[in-house]
């Protein structure tokens, strides 16, 4: 019976102002980037790190993120469409973002942030970075519920939920309920940014760079590899495939995960100084 799954009907949008209309998803992302900044800014003073820092990284991660998770999702899973009229790419309005680009993104910001601004190993940023980050993940995950898409296959297990406000549901699945993936997900990378605080705050896991890094790739990206097998394809080619698009995306990233845990493991530990307090900015260089 219908009464015996969840019927989810939440309004995508929070509220409308005029023309403005602030989204749950919007809402999620701005929620994780927030949390996320203090999450690192505590970190940063924790090590001793200039606190001018946080704003040139926030830059880049977020720049990082949009950029890179909407290229993803063109090239990715819709260039026979992009490519014909490529303009459309900058048409943000009409959805459609990658996780997996955002990620490659991601990882091009937090280089270019090291070059410039840190004069730093990227290890040394992306293991502050990417315990904020497996919140990020959750939330928007959330965000995803919210906008009633990227669920699963039709099931009949107690906790399934039915999309009615979804034209995919209606035209795939009218009347089952369905894997809630994105709960699946989400309470994945939740867990993954508890076992991360844990690692950073009690077991000084910073002092092997690239470990949580590491544990990182692999607690983001082999739940998503598993999780693919009971979500709907993304785009009609991926029914073709002994894997679809997010696998395949997703297992060189489990690799580099395995090796940079391991690497971190088999090299001497760091031993860091903690002064709990942010640098001295540097002074300005005077002009000649």
């Amino acid at each position: 019976m219908l009464t015996d799954y969840i019927y989810w009907t939440v309004d995508p949008d929070v509220f409308s102002l005029g023309p403005v209309t602030v989204r749950w998803y919007g809402l999620m992302f701005v929620i994780g980037f927030a949390v996320g900044y203090n999450i690192v800014a505590r970190m940063f003073k924790h090590e001793g790190a200039p606190e001018s820092w946080l704003g040139s990284l926030l830059m880049w991660v977020f720049a990082g993120t949009i950029i890179g998770a909407r290229l993803g999702h063109c090239f990715f899973y819709e260039w026979d469409i992009y490519s014909q009229d490529p303009i459309r790419i900058l048409y943000f309005w009409e959805g459609g973002l990658a996780s997996h680009g955002g990620t490659i993104g991601v990882i091009i910001g937090v280089i270019c942030f090291s070059l410039i601004t840190t004069k730093r190993s990227p290890l040394w940023t992306f293991d502050r970075l990417v315990v904020a980050i497996a919140l990020v993940g959750a939330l928007i995950r959330m965000g995803n519920l919210f906008n009633s898409e990227i669920y699963g296959h039709a099931t009949t297990l107690p906790w399934g939920f039915m999309f009615p406000l979804s034209r995919q549901w209606h035209a795939l699945y009218e009347g089952q309920a369905c894997h809630p993936t994105q709960i699946y997900e989400a309470l994945c990378y939740l867990a993954l940014f508890g076992l991360l605080m844990w690692m950073y705050w009690k077991r000084n896991a910073e002092e092997r760079p690239g470990l949580i890094l590491g544990i990182f790739f692999i607690g983001i990206f082999l739940p998503r590899f598993l999780i693919e097998f009971i979500k709907n394809d993304q785009v009609a080619f991926e029914a073709s495939m002994s894997l679809n698009m997010g696998q395949w995306l997703s297992i060189p990233f489990i690799l580099i995960g395995i090796f940079l845990a391991i690497r971190a493991m088999m090299r001497p530990r760091l031993h860091l100084t903690f002064p709990n307090k942010f640098a001295p900015e540097p002074a300005p260089a005077k002009k000649k």
